[in-house]
């Protein structure tokens, strides 16, 4: 003998099919995820947008040949090419520091073993104020690696290892960039 099998009403099926729905609604109206470099303005017309903030940002000069690399990708890229603001609202402060390490060693005829390989490790460290009020509005800190072979000839070393330098410079500009919007966006 079999129990009799018990369906539940189509009615409260229904019920609760349209309840979950319901509810799953309520909790996606109030996500808040936008694009970062959107036109429309954060909910409740506060802020500005992050593309429209990026033009107000002032670049502190630096010091070395790989920072200015980093500072002017980062000027192009913030400004589409028109160079610093001249009345800026926020001021960035740029640190950039530089290991080169020789990774690979290739052994020679000689018995001495010399380089064939070797990888740029360049880190920045931002610090964007108001420049009003001195008020730190972001910090952080990013960092990028470029490899490169060193060939025998001085030159070409030297020349491998400069463009190394300036690969990892481009690139560490747009992490910063990228930093930066995120920064901007949550104020």
């Amino acid at each position: 003998m079999s129990s009799p099998e018990r369906k539940a009403p189509a009615g409260l099926l229904r019920g609760v099919v349209l309840s979950v729905c319901i509810a799953a609604m309520a909790i996606a109206s109030a996500c808040t995820v936008r694009p970062l470099y959107s036109n429309a303005v954060a909910p409740g017309g506060a802020g500005t947008t992050t593309a429209a903030a990026y033009p107000a940002i002032d670049i502190k000069p630096v010091q070395t040949r790989y920072a200015q690399e980093v500072r002017n990708h980062l000027i192009f890229m913030l400004n589409g090419g028109a160079g610093q603001p001249a009345n800026a609202q926020y001021s960035l402060d740029l640190g950039v520091t530089e290991v080169d390490s020789r990774v690979l060693l290739a052994p020679t005829t000689t018995g001495e073993d010399r380089p064939s390989a070797g990888t740029i490790v360049m880190t920045s460290s931002y610090r964007l104020t108001k420049v009003g009020t001195g008020e730190v509005v972001a910090r952080g800190t990013r960092r990028i690696s470029s490899s490169y072979d060193r060939p025998r000839q001085e030159f070409a070393a030297l020349r491998a290892q400069r463009d190394a330098e300036n690969r990892a410079a481009r690139e560490l500009a747009e992490l910063l960039k990228l930093a930066i919007g995120q920064d901007l966006s949550r104020l």
